[in-house]
């Protein structure tokens, strides 16, 4: 069922269906990349759906820099596509500039002492994935950090530290069970009685930060 998948989740596609998709879609013909994407091995990604979309799954895919940086997106039915492993940043030390290396293993280090796994998105991800030129000395570096309930104390404080010394941005969410994303940099800034927002795949919510803190559901 196309409701079954969420924020940034990775999708393999049956290569008939991309062709069939692709084909149908002349503003398309001239990219680089697209109509190869799927036979080369890369994965799309969920996006938020449009109207006329419905019982389609919503996906997108974007084109690095050099192309054009142009972000592609297509509704597929829900039976051509199946869901791909999350990425590990640990999958990704090799793809990472050498700058990043020591902020990198940081992150990892921080993790594994809250027993939290983060996945890359944004350019690392998609270089990773693709092997075309994603990345730039202006990146950031984008994470998802999967939360189970609550957020461990000090975390947050740690992942700021971290980033006052790294030679990049360190921007993501913590990804909330409920599938739900709140940008961390807002919840770690957020002061008592504040809310946050909360991005889902078909809706934002205002929540306040101490019950997401807390783990607390919607």
């Amino acid at each position: 069922m196309a409701e079954a998948y969420r924020r940034h989740d990775l999708l393999d596609v049956e290569p008939d269906a991309w062709r069939a998709a692709v084909a149908a879609r002349a503003d398309l013909a001239a990219l680089p990349h697209v109509a190869a994407w799927v036979e080369e091995g890369r994965p799309v990604i969920l996006r938020r759906s449009h109207p006329g979309e419905a019982g389609l799954v919503p996906v997108g895919l974007p084109l690095p820099p050099r192309d054009g940086k142009r972000r592609v997106g297509l509704a597929l039915p829900p039976e051509s596509v199946r869901l791909r492993p999350p990425a590990r940043l640990t999958d990704m030390r090799d793809t990472c500039p050498a700058a990043w290396v020591r902020t990198v293993e940081a992150i990892v280090a921080l993790g594994a002492c809250h027993g939290l796994a983060p996945r890359p998105f944004g350019s690392l991800l998609w270089q990773s994935l693709t092997g075309l030129s994603y990345l730039s000395e202006k990146s950031d570096l984008d994470l998802l950090w999967p939360v189970s309930g609550v957020v461990p104390p000090g975390f947050l404080a740690c992942l700021a530290d971290i980033e006052r010394r790294a030679p990049m941005r360190l921007d993501g969410e913590l990804l909330l069970p409920d599938g739900g994303g709140v940008n961390w940099h807002e919840l770690h800034a957020a002061a008592p009685g504040d809310t946050v927002l909360v991005k889902h795949r078909d809706r934002l919510a205002l929540r306040a930060a101490a019950g997401v803190l807390a783990g607390d559901p919607e």
